[in-house]
């Protein structure tokens, strides 16, 4: 659809959330609720978005500015229904196809968004609202339809008996033309029991003004599912990740535990690699084809290549390249590029480091703002020192070099190629190619020693 303009409605406070964070701001595994929103509509091809903020306003806007570009704003300073809160995006209604959008239904999905506008243009509709049939309707606004046209949408607190009965209900979707909006808001007014102005209150007058009102019934119900409680964001996170699992699947991963494994809406992982209970994979994270990632590991933007195993570890922003092991205990921190047939053991640490392929980090060892070489061997307990109190220095480790057990490198120092260090070293010079580096005191037997101090 042309000129498509999406207002998203996120100035509610939500204090069934029971939370000093708003409630759009809520995460549903990797991404805010209103994260998902803004996507679904950008997916569906959406020209410009306007998020309408209220409470803790700075905040919202600010968390949704670091995420996304182009989104404009407007403020609803005071409560007074959702009418109300589309009129404050002023001039962004003034034209085209105005789609509004709630903040806090997460699962809702581009396709029902290019369904519902299709619908609506081809239809030649002025407004087109998206119901759904539901077994218990308490607490929605119900559609009333006559000789099965609109008729009106009444709220749950102004409902009579009659009206309280009927299944189908508003899932607080619509689709408007704007001039048609724009009328519409002239004539609203905040005749009811919450005295609020009520946005479901524009359609039956458009409909009285000679407007084409329309229906869309929602094929999945899930889809607007609002959140109004941390027992509805368990719902919703339990929704989207059957989504994503069960895509992942029909794509050929492994996912031995699709109930307990957690995996966001941008993560990418090849065929045949298997997925173990406990995983959280997060943000842009790429997984090649046949690694093997589990259990209880989380991995959050890495680049993983194909066939690399991944054992009870955390990656953040890290690179790891084909057939490597990480784990089990491992921890890369950002900035971590790991080469190809390297071993990255148990209770080893790299930030901000490179490490060749070949390389051995076995365990017990941190490595840190270093540039390590091709096959190179790290003994247990080694650490490169990197920090002075002052400025991180680095270390630089040459190829096919040999690190003792429990080796403490200061940076700013290089080993070269082939060089080694004796266990319980603690070197603060240059080692050149093919040398030992012995930095220990000489040992000193004091015999007899006990029975001195003993006396």
């Amino acid at each position: 659809m042309e000129n498509l303009k999406v207002v998203i409605l996120a100035a509610g406070q939500g204090t069934r959330m029971r939370s000093e964070v708003p409630k759009v701001l809520h995460r549903v595994l990797d991404k805010t609720m209103v994260g998902y929103v803004i996507e679904a509509a950008q997916e569906a091809g959406a020209a410009e978005i306007c998020v309408v903020v209220g409470h803790q306003s700075a905040m919202v806007k600010n968390t949704i500015k670091d995420m996304y570009d182009n989104i404009s704003f407007a403020v609803q300073k005071e409560q007074l229904g959702t009418g109300h809160a589309v009129m404050q995006a002023g001039d962004f209604i003034k034209d085209g196809n105005i789609l509004i959008l709630c903040g806090d239904t997460p699962l809702i999905t581009a396709d029902t968004i290019v369904k519902l506008a299709d619908i609506h243009e081809s239809s030649g509709n002025s407004v087109t609202v998206v119901s759904m049939i539901v077994d218990e309707p308490t607490g929605y606004g119900r559609i009333i339809r006559e000789n099965d046209a609109f008729s009106r949408i009444v709220e749950q607190k102004d409902a009579n008996a009659e009206e309280q009965a009927v299944k189908e209900v508003n899932t607080g979707v619509y689709i408007f033309k704007a001039e048609a909006l724009n009328a519409a808001f002239k004539k609203l007014g905040n005749n009811n029991s919450q005295g609020e102005y009520y946005l479901t209150d524009t359609l039956e007058i458009i409909k009285n003004e000679g407007g084409k009102v329309g229906i869309m019934i929602a094929e999945d119900e899930k889809e607007f599912m609002g959140v109004n409680s941390k027992l509805h964001l368990s719902q919703a996170i339990a929704a989207m990740r059957d989504r994503i699992n069960t895509k992942l699947m029909t794509e050929g991963v492994t996912i031995t535990d699709p109930a307990a494994t957690y995996i966001g809406k941008d993560v990418k992982i090849g065929p045949d690699t298997i997925i173990y209970p406990g995983c959280m994979l997060e943000g842009r994270t790429e997984i090649g084809k046949s690694c093997i990632i589990g259990p209880n590991s989380r991995i959050t933007s890495s680049h993983i290549d194909d066939c690399v195993t991944i054992q009870m570890s955390v990656l953040v922003d890290s690179r790891v390249k084909s057939f490597t092991t990480v784990g089990p205990f491992a921890y890369l921190r950002p900035n971590s590029s790991i080469g190809e047939h390297v071993r990255i053991g148990d209770f080893v640490e790299i930030k901000n480091s490179s490490i060749d392929d070949g390389t051995k980090v076995s365990h017990l060892t941190y490595v840190g703002d270093s540039d390590v070489g091709k096959c190179v061997n790290f003994g247990c307990g080694t650490v490169t020192v990197n920090y002075d109190g002052k400025v991180k220095n680095r270390c630089r480790i040459g190829d096919g070099a040999f690190i003792g057990c429990n080796t403490n490198l200061i940076a700013p120092v290089e080993i070269e190629a082939r060089a080694y260090t004796a266990a319980g070293s603690t070197i603060t010079k240059n080692v050149p190619e093919d040398s030992l580096a012995i930095a220990r005191s000489r040992q000193e037997n004091k015999n007899g020693w006990r029975k001195k101090v003993n006396k």
